[in-house]
C-alpha cells in the first residue's frame, strides 16, 4: 500500500511503514521478525561474520550508554554474552576484553566524579560566620580578590561546565521525565534510573546564579557593588564569545534576582548597554528565538573549527531539557495502531546526539585551581540572606519591602543562632 505525504511517498509493508525510504513506524513483533533469517533472507549465515557485528553492537552500546551497566544484572548479561560471542574466536575475545576494560574504567571514573561532586557540595553547604552579617562578610574574600580578569573567569567557568557535561549520560535525559511504556517488557532493569549527574549540572547553574547575586549584594559600599556588576557583565560577554551559553544565562539570572535588581542606586552607577544586549540575546520571547539563532551559529562554527576553542558549544541546559521533555510528552511512543513511533525516536536521537558531540570537547584553557575551588565551594547567601543583604545595602522603598525586612529580621533573630 502506498500513500502520498506532502512531497514524499509513504509505503507500508505488512506492519512496517516507510516514508522516503526511512522507517517511520513498526510493530515490535515486525521488527523482531525482520531480523529473523528466512529462505530468501539470510544476510549472515556464518557465525564468524555475525560475531564481529555483535562485538561492534556491544561496543557502541557500552561506549554510548555506559551507565546502563551500573546495574549488576546488566553487567552479568554482558559477561554471559561475552562468553557466547567470543567462544572459539580469539579476535572477538580480545575485542570484548578491551571493551569491558574501557567500560569498567568509565564507570570507575563516574563513581569518583560523583563522590567529588558530593564532597564539593558538602563543603559549599557549610555556613561560616563570615556570612552571618554584612559587617562580618567583609572578612570573606570576594570574586575580584580571586580573579579580576573577566576572560580568565569565563575560561574557568567553561572548565566546570565541560567537566560536568562530560559525565551526563544520554539516557538521563529520558529517564528524568519519561513515563514507562505500559507495553514495554523487562522494566526491571531500569527501575533504579540514575539522573544524578544531570541533576548535579542543573544544581551548578543555580549555584552560579546565587554566587553572582551574593557577590553583588555582599559589599557594603555602593561603588564596590557597581564594580562587581560591571565585572560580571564582562564575564557574561566573554562566556557568549566562547559559546558558553549556560554560564551566560546563569549570570544573567543572578543579576536579575530581585535582591540585585532592586539596588537602583547601585545600578545607576553602571553602564548597562552591554548587559541589555546580552539580555536581548537570551530573551525568552518567541521561544528563545534570539538564543536559538546564536546557538546555531556556534554549532556551525564548531563544525568547521580549526581550534579546540572554536569547537566549544555549551547550551543553555534547562532549555535543552525542556525541548526534549516537550518532544517526549508531545509525541506518543506508540501510534494508534500499536506501531513504535520512529519519527519521534529519530528526533530525540538527533537532539541527544548533538549534545553528545558538544560534551566531548576537551577544554583548551589552562586550569586555575584557586579560581575553580572558589567557584565551586565558596559559601553563598540563601534567598532570605540575599534579601537582607540587599536591604542593608539600600533600604526598603515601600511598605511591602519594610514588612519583608521586618519578617526576615525576626526569622534571623529567632532561628539563626
Amino acid at each position: 500500500q502506498s500513500r502520498l505525504y506532502g512531497h514524499g511517498v509513504a509505503t507500508s509493508y505488512g506492519e512496517m511503514c516507510y516514508h522516503d525510504n526511512s522507517l517511520v513506524s513498526a510493530s515490535l513483533e515486525a521488527l523482531i521478525q525482520h531480523l529473523v533469517p528466512t529462505v530468501d533472507y539470510y544476510p549472515d549465515i556464518r557465525f564468524r561474520e555475525v560475531a564481529p557485528k555483535l562485538v561492534q553492537l556491544l561496543t557502541e552500546w557500552t561506549e554510548t550508554f555506559p551507565y546502563d551497566f551500573r546495574d549488576d544484572r546488566m553487567m552479568r548479561c554482558l559477561k554471559d554474552m561475552t562468553l557466547h560471542v567470543a567462544r572459539g574466536d580469539e579476535y572477538s575475545w580480545r575485542a570484548m576484553q578491551q571493551m569491558t576494560q574501557r567500560l569498567i574504567k568509565r564507570l570507575s571514573a563516574l563513581g569518583q566524579y560523583e563522590e567529588a561532586v558530593a564532597a564539593l557540595n558538602a563543603a559549599a553547604q557549610e555556613r561560616p560566620a563570615s556570612l552571618k552579617t554584612k559587617q562580618a562578610s567583609a572578612q570573606r574574600a570576594d570574586i575580584l580578590s580571586v580573579c579580576d580578569d573577566p576572560f580568565i573567569l569565563a575560561q574557568q567557568l567553561t572548565h566546570i561546565e565541560l567537566d560536568r557535561l562530560s559525565f551526563i549520560g544520554p539516557e538521563e535525559f529520558i529517564q528524568s521525565f519519561a513515563m514507562k511504556d505500559p507495553l514495554e517488557n523487562h522494566k526491571g532493569f531500569f527501575r533504579k534510573c540514575k539522573t544524578s549527574n544531570l541533576e548535579a549540572y542543573v544544581s551548578w547553574f543555580n549555584r552560579l546564579s546565587y554566587l553572582v547575586a551574593t557577590e553583588i549584594c555582599m559589599p557594603a559600599k555602593k561603588k564596590h557593588r557597581a564594580r562587581i556588576i560591571e565585572f560580571f557583565i564582562d564575564v557574561a560577554q566573554e562566556c557568549f564569545n566562547i559559546g558558553n551559553f549556560n554560564s551566560l544565562m546563569a549570570i544573567i539570572t543572578g543579576m536579575n534576582m530581585s535582591p540585585v535588581a532592586r539596588l537602583k542606586k547601585t545600578w545607576n552607577k553602571v553602564n548597562t548597554d552591554k548587559f541589555e544586549i546580552l539580555e536581548h540575546q537570551m530573551d525568552p520571547s518567541s521561544n528563545f528565538s534570539n538564543y536559538r539563532t546564536a546557538l546555531r551559529g556556534a554549532t556551525q562554527r564548531s563544525e568547521t573549527a580549526h581550534s579546540s576553542q572554536e569547537k566549544i558549544v555549551i547550551p543553555f541546559f534547562s532549555l535543552l531539557i525542556k525541548d526534549i521533555y516537550f518532544l517526549n510528552e508531545g509525541c506518543a511512543n506508540r501510534l494508534s495502531n500499536g506501531h513504535i513511533n520512529f519519527e519521534k525516536l529519530w528526533e530525540l536521537a538527533k537532539q541527544v546526539s548533538e549534545f553528545l558531540v558538544w560534551r566531548q570537547v576537551i577544554c583548551p584553557f589552562d586550569r586555575d585551581r584557586r579560581i575553580l575551588q572558589y567557584l565551586v565551594t565558596t559559601s553563598v547567601y540563601t534567598e532570605d540572606e540575599l534579601h537582607l543583604a540587599s536591604y542593608e545595602s539600600e533600604g526598603p522603598e515601600n511598605n511591602m519591602e519594610k514588612d519583608s525586612r521586618r519578617s526576615l529580621r525576626w526569622v534571623k533573630e529567632h532561628f539563626d543562632k
